[in-house]
């Protein structure tokens, strides 16, 4: 729920795919947010070469 897809001419994408994506709803800037912070801790000191999937389960 960002202007991306404003942007890219299709404001309404998230909630036209809503339905297609496993958990029912589009994603928000925060919880994608999260995973960067995460990615940024000490807690992911010894995460590499991994790509986080944060699609609500698409």
């Amino acid at each position: 729920y960002t202007e991306m897809h404003a942007d890219g001419g299709e404001a309404g994408r998230v909630e036209r795919l809503a339905s297609a994506i496993p958990m029912g709803r589009g994603g928000e800037a925060e919880e994608v947010a999260e995973a960067i912070v995460w990615l940024a801790s000490e807690a992911a000191s010894y995460v590499t070469g991994s790509i986080i999937d944060a699609a609500g389960g698409r």
